[in-house]
């Protein structure tokens, strides 16, 4: 695992051990960010279920001004910090040991709006849906941002008051989910 392009390109991450974590593979992270790379600049970026914190590395890495990074578990958050103190970007993140829902109300009470979130929550659990309807009802998505939930092939489309289905992208055992505000017009 490593950070494909920007001012960290080439560092190798590290991964937290032991864990029932599954990084999004180098391919995917690379076919992301070649959908996303024009929308990454002096954004405010969340990556939650962060893990490694790969993908919020990835978009400091590339432009974006400020990125949250979320995880539950001690090990997750110490391989954060040191992932991102290795790429040179701890005045640009903020590292939060805590649920998604309380990063959420953290952010908010923090007056950030989200450009972009990246989702990567366990998966076939309800916890992706959870994290939306939560930043639906904090307002928290600015009107031209949005969310990237990382799912299993086969988990159902997800569907979530206030948001619409802007694109899924198929991977053989993964897809991308990208959400946009939903407009009267939609």
């Amino acid at each position: 695992m490593r950070v494909i392009s920007g001012t960290a390109r080439g560092l190798k991450l590290k991964a937290p051990e032991g864990l029932n974590t599954r990084p999004t593979t180098d391919r995917i992270k690379e076919s992301l960010f070649n959908i996303i790379a024009a929308d990454l600049y002096d954004i405010c970026f969340v990556d939650l279920f962060s893990g490694s914190g790969s993908i919020g590395i990835e978009a400091l890495s590339r432009g974006a001004h400020k990125a949250y990074f979320c995880d539950n578990n001690a090990k997750s958050i110490a391989v954060i910090k040191d992932n991102i103190k290795r790429a040179h970007l701890e005045d640009k993140a903020v590292v939060m040991q805590c649920g998604f829902l309380q990063a959420l109300e953290r952010i908010k009470a923090a007056g950030d709006k989200i450009d972009i979130a990246f989702l990567d929550p366990p998966y076939n659990t309800v916890l992706a849906v959870q994290a939306l309807e939560h930043i639906v009802s904090l307002d928290l998505l600015n009107d031209d941002g949005y969310i990237i939930v990382e799912q299993a092939a086969q988990e159902p489309a997800i569907e979530v008051s206030g948001l619409m289905t802007a694109r899924v992208k198929d991977y053989k055992t993964t897809k991308m989910t990208y959400l946009i505000k939903q407009t009267d017009k939609s």
